[in-house]
Parts: C-alpha cells; structure tokens; sequence
C-alpha cells in the first residue's frame, strides 16, 4: 500500500518516533495510582471524569479487575491513562513525537494528541462509545478470542464456516475473532492446525457487525463536533494509511467501531516510513509487545508508571543507549 511519506517539517531530529495509544484489554487494578503522584493529574481526572460521566480516580486506584473490565469503564479509563501520560511525556521532553496512532479505543487519545479534538471532547465520546458498546453487547451473548500462529487465509476459512469475524489482525502472528459464544467454544475446541486459541475477557464481539447500535450512537455524537485537521502526522487503524483531514479522521473512528482493526497495516506503514522508535502510552505493555514481532529492531519503550518517562524521553530526543 502506498502512503504519503511524513512531512519534513516533522522530523524534528535525526530519529522519527511514533507514540501509540493501547486499546482495551491493557488496563489492570490501582493502574492510575502512581500517575495521580504527579502534580495536576487529580485534577485532570476529575474533568475527564466529569466529560466521560465515569469515576476514573475511583476506578482506577481502588476497583478490582472484574470492574474496571466492563467496557464502560474500561475505554475512559484507557484514554485518560494515555491523555495523562502524553502530557507527562511532552512536559519533560521539550518536543512532541513525530506521529502517533491508537489502537481501536486508543484512537480517540490519538485524535486529542494530532489536535484534531481536545481532550475533553475525546473523553466526552470515549464515554458514549463504550456505553454504545457495552449496550450493543448486551443484545446477543457474544464474545471474543485470539488466534495465535498458524496460516491466516486458512484461519478466515475457518471462521467464516463457524459465522465468526475477524475483529484485530495485530500482526506478529495474532489474529483476534469475535462472534456468538458457540462459534468461538468451536473454534476453541477444534482449533486451526498450527494455532492457539485465547479466549478473552470481553463483553462482545467488538469491531463486528453486532456493533451496529454503538456505530449509530457514536456517529450521532461525532456530528457535533468540529474537528481540526491533523498538526501531527496521523495513522488510521481502517488500513494504515496517513489521515490529514479532520472530518475523515472522526468518520473513520465512527467506522471503526464494527470494522477491524488493522493494527498489523499501521505497523507496516510505521516501517515503510522509517521510524526510527516506538512509545506506546500507558496502560502500555500490548503494543510494545507487538512490536518486537511485527517491528523488529526497532526501539520501543512502555510507558506503564511515571517511572517510565526517563527511557521514553531519552528514545524521544534521540539520547537513548
């Protein structure tokens, strides 16, 4: 796939760094503790509260893992964890990434950090997304799996015989499935030659066609907002390419809600570019590890704790070992 190649007024140094923003799944118990030690995130936390319409702090200090699961609570919590940590990152490395992108919720933090919304407004649609979500859920059980190894044409055969659909081609290897419980239990039970099924501790089959009420919620959310055009350059999990026009950036978000996400094409478009490293925002740690598979040789550092920001700023401003 062709794509515009980065602006030169972005590489800011001899090294081109991509933040990137996790999706669901990377979140676990008292995660925002130790970034609330930070002076003014308390303060953040409750506007983005307060915009999401979830309790953040309290979700994310004190609930326990079944919680904090729930896709309702799950996505705020996820974005607030990457706006905070972005913030955290530019404030001590003087200068902003050369491009970013998120995986599937994480593209909302990817919007606020290109400026193509600000942050309240990104917290205001990650609530009506994951409430959307969560509600489409609850209209059939559904559920859904990864898909470890083996050959993906012959993967796609095989969930299409068992009205399964993929939901996350992660590349590296990982294919992640969604669809009626009796569909994955087949999958699981009988799995494709040369793979491994995870079942996952989700509430729905996300990014499918079961998603269609959220997309319509979302897209009714989405019409009040005037959107700016990217200031950074802005990859879009609908097939990897670079996005530079605003509106088509929150038509793609609307979209993505029941389409997959092609993490593994953002990944070959960050190489075909020459990006030179990777930070991934907390709650970082699944992105990272997709990039020692699907990225290798490149740098890449989690920002999981404050702790962290030392390595990531040292990668950012090309100091790092």
């Amino acid at each position: 796939m062709d794509h515009p190649p980065l602006r030169a007024d972005r590489w800011q140094t001899g090294d081109v760094i991509v933040v990137v923003c996790p999706g669901q799944g990377s979140q676990t118990p008292g995660f925002l503790s130790p970034w609330l030690e930070l002076d003014g995130v308390a303060e953040k936390l409750a506007t983005y509260s307060a915009a999401a319409e979830v309790d953040l702090q309290q979700h994310g200090t004190v609930s326990d893992a079944d919680t904090i699961r729930d896709t309702r609570i799950a996505q705020p919590l996820i974005v607030a964890a990457s706006l905070i940590a972005a913030d955290a990152l530019a404030a001590r490395a003087g200068r902003r990434a050369d491009g970013i992108a998120g995986h599937s919720v994480g593209e909302i933090a990817a919007l606020v950090g290109s400026g193509v919304i600000d942050a309240e407004t990104g917290m205001r649609l990650v609530g009506i997304r994951g409430r959307a979500m969560a509600e489409a859920a609850a209209q059939t059980p559904t559920g859904m799996s990864a898909v470890l190894g083996g050959d993906e044409e012959t993967i796609l055969t095989r969930l299409s015989e068992l009205g399964l659909s993929p939901a996350n081609y992660n590349g590296g290897g990982q294919l992640v499935v969604a669809g009626e419980l009796a569909g994955l239990d087949a999958l699981s039970t009988e799995p494709v030659k040369g793979t491994r099924v995870i079942p996952l501790q989700v509430a729905g089959a996300f990014h499918t066609s079961y998603m269609a009420a959220a997309v319509a919620a979302l897209r009714d959310a989405v019409s009040t907002v005037t959107p700016s055009d990217p200031d950074l350059t802005l990859w879009t999990n609908r097939d990897g390419s670079i996005v530079t026009d605003g509106a088509q950036a929150l038509d793609y978000l609307v979209d993505q809600v029941s389409s997959p996400v092609r993490w593994d094409l953002c990944m070959a478009s960050f190489a075909d570019q020459g990006i030179t490293g990777l930070i991934e925002l907390a709650p970082a740690g699944a992105l990272t590890g997709l990039a020692k598979r699907g990225l290798r040789g490149i740098p890449a550092v989690a920002v999981k704790t404050p702790d962290d920001l030392d390595a990531a700023v040292a990668l950012l401003n090309g100091d790092a070992a």
